[in-house]
């Protein structure tokens, strides 16, 4: 039985639908953090199925999403440049600027190519001594050990006409952000499995104490979505604050060790710029100073790029929870997935995209 038939089944489903029915005695608010559990739950109505009992709160969990304005215009910077070969993952290429996006830069002649690893652009350098080749790369902890990789294979053969620009950033640090400001609604959190599968889930247990607040590691199936979703009211109607793993037939509490020492070799934590959330602490991961020669914000001198958001995309709201996307104006009508506003309409992880894609006429 293949996980289709399991994860999805309705007959399943709609017994952990019963089992949190029955559960919750008032209407609890669960953030999930990961763009691919936001589009499960809306493509599948699980939101609508549980509406008396839970009000799911979308969080910061798109990583194209809360990559920040400026990182977007030192990367289209990079790729103006002639002699440069910029590399990405597509869902980047589209994503706005304070001027034009990837995509319309690669239309005017720019060599921006979509990879499917960062190893794919360290390959392009190796046949390309003559070009200057750069990989952006971004997201969360899931996708930072092929980066780091790749920087080491980069190092070890002294490939010097390869470079990264780097905007990885981290889950546990914003969680908290969240949770410190004072107009925050979470009572409890679906942590992201794919992140913890890297991670782990030791960082989260002083959140947990420090807040009192349930997390529960969670895959991104339907059933993982309630199966997580009732771990997370039973927590809270038996007033317990700790960290589960539902999702424990990938997730481990060490994680993945060896990615994890990769990573630690190769970055260094810093502050870091979120889209629409501003600078959170200690959330982003940068090239240490032994790849200072892989550094493509030093080689090509974009370090000092700093661009505003717009304030009329109310994406960071979104990404905090704060409103569902259908409450924005801009939402479907000058903001739509062929003529982005904001970049949580762009991904294909991005909470706007899921409710333009699944259910436009959504009520607010």
């Amino acid at each position: 039985m293949n996980y289709t038939q399991v994860f999805r089944n309705p007959e399943l489903a709609q017994q952990w639908v019963n089992a949190i029915k029955a559960l919750a005695t008032q209407r609890w608010r669960i953030m999930e953090v990961c763009g691919g559990q936001t589009h499960s739950i809306i493509k599948y109505g699980i939101d609508q199925l549980l509406a008396d009992e839970i009000e799911l709160i979308h969080g910061p969990g798109c990583p194209v999403c809360v990559t920040p304005l400026a990182y977007i215009d030192k990367a289209l910077a990079i790729a103006a440049q002639p002699n440069v070969i910029f590399c990405s993952f597509g869902d980047m290429l589209r994503v706005p600027s304070s001027h034009q996006d990837l995509l319309s830069l690669k239309a005017q002649g720019a060599d921006i190519r979509i990879v499917y690893s960062p190893l794919d652009a360290l390959t392009i350098a190796e046949q390309s001594p003559n070009k200057e080749v750069v990989f952006f790369g971004v997201g969360f902890e899931t996708t930072a050990p092929t980066t780091a990789l790749t920087a080491y294979q980069a190092k070890s053969k002294q490939l010097k006409n390869f470079s990264l620009l780097i905007c990885h950033v981290r889950v546990p640090p914003v969680m908290e952000m969240l949770l410190a400001s004072e107009n925050h609604r979470v009572q409890g959190f679906l942590g992201a499995g794919h992140v913890c599968s890297i991670m782990g889930f030791h960082e989260y247990a002083p959140i947990c104490e420090r807040y009192k607040m349930p997390i529960v590691i969670t895959g991104f199936e339907p059933v993982d979505i309630l199966q997580g979703i009732y771990f997370c009211v039973k927590q809270l109607e038996e007033k317990r604050f700790e960290v589960e793993n539902q999702y424990s037939r990938i997730v481990k509490e060490a994680g993945n060790v060896p990615a994890q020492a990769l990573m630690q070799k190769v970055f260094n934590v810093v502050h870091r710029n979120w889209r629409g959330l501003g600078v959170v602490q200690n959330s982003g991961l940068a090239l240490n100073s032994d790849y200072d020669d892989w550094n493509a914000e030093n080689r090509f001198s974009v370090g000092n790029i700093n661009t505003l958001e717009p304030v009329e995309c109310r994406s960071g709201e979104v990404l905090q929870g704060l409103i569902k996307p259908v409450q924005c104006a801009e939402f479907g009508t000058t903001c739509t997935p062929e003529h982005p506003f904001g970049a949580t309409m762009v991904s294909s992880e991005g909470a706007c995209a899921a409710y333009y894609r699944y259910r436009q006429n959504a009520l607010s």
